[in-house]
């Protein structure tokens, strides 16, 4: 769809409920968020599927716009969900509408607009709010800057683009409080937080003359540290922040055993691709998967993928 077709489907339904992804962050929850509202102030009745991972951090932002139990609704939008199987825990439905910049994306509803160009999702909906709205409320210019800097690790990955920086600057022209939103999602952390950061970059693995990051988080670690589902936010950048690296990949022991693997990459080689070998997906910077192994089994899984694009592409 063009966005001149999204705002006409948006304009000729109602009863909207949107639905965001598993292990919520910034920008499918802000971006959710923030169409919400504008839908609301279009006259429609909108409500967020309650995502009951939502963590505490972003909790306050979009638990007003959570629907109550019993709401029907009418039509389903997806926001920032790559695949069905994404889809928050507990939606059992099937989206209508899907707004996404995934070029990963599974293309799962019968109607979607999906800019793969885009660095957050909340720059489409930007753009979508203000052809649907003509212009942005104060709450949604904070909750599409919450949705464009978490996905862009505060402007500082690659991921980051003029255009990304133009959206932000018109947000803050909107209204965004960006001194007191950086300060809560990337300037204060717990002290279990602090604590689990030493363990992982004491316990950080350096493969290929450190053009290769590995870092490992497991269960025992939580437990000794005392962090939280809360203390989680954004885990995936730290091995990126080492010297010459251009591939970095964390892996995080689940309850089950298995391993939650998320890998950011320099434009030399593709986390999609290293994904992709195992059922993954995301973007050519950042990608992840699940790897259904212990962390020390995964890891060594994905060097071997990584030793062989890195032959592919003669940095072995």
């Amino acid at each position: 769809m063009t966005l001149k077709e999204c705002v006409r489907f948006l304009s000729e339904h109602d009863d909207f409920l949107l639905v965001t992804h598993k292990n919520p962050d910034g920008d499918t929850l802000g971006s959710a968020a923030a169409l919400c509202s504008a839908l609301r102030r279009r006259g429609k009745t909108a409500w967020l599927f309650p995502n009951g991972e939502t963590t505490k951090k972003f909790l306050p932002y979009v638990e007003p716009f959570f629907a109550s139990e019993g709401f029907e609704p009418a039509c389903v939008v997806s926001v920032d969900v790559a695949t069905d199987a994404m889809f928050a825990h507990g939606f059992a439905g099937q989206a209508e509408l899907c707004i996404d910049h995934h070029p990963t994306n599974s293309h799962y509803a019968p109607k979607e607009l999906i800019w793969a160009d885009r660095a957050a999702c909340g720059e489409i909906i930007l753009e979508l709010i203000k052809t649907l709205c003509g212009k942005l409320s104060k709450e949604e210019a904070d909750l599409l800057y919450i949705a464009v800097s978490t996905d862009c690790g505060c402007f500082q990955y690659a991921n980051t683009s003029a255009r990304t920086l133009r959206a932000a600057a018109e947000l803050l022209e909107a209204g965004a409080d960006n001194r007191a939103l950086n300060l809560r999602f990337f300037r204060r952390i717990s002290r279990a937080r602090m604590q689990l950061e030493g363990m992982i970059y004491s316990g950080m693995g350096f493969y290929h003359d450190g053009l290769v990051t590995v870092a490992i988080i497991t269960r025992d670690m939580l437990r000794e540290t005392g962090a939280t589902e809360e203390d989680l936010d954004d885990l995936a950048g730290l091995a990126g922040k080492a010297e010459n690296s251009i591939l970095s990949i964390t892996i995080r022991e689940r309850p089950d055993g298995s391993s939650r693997v998320s890998a950011r990459s320099n434009p030399e080689i593709s986390s999609s691709e290293l994904c992709a070998v195992f059922g993954g997906g995301g973007h050519a910077m950042a990608a992840g998967c699940t790897i259904q192994e212990p962390p020390e089994k995964a890891r060594d899984m994905l060097l071997a993928v990584v030793d062989e694009l890195l032959r592919v592409r003669g940095q072995a």
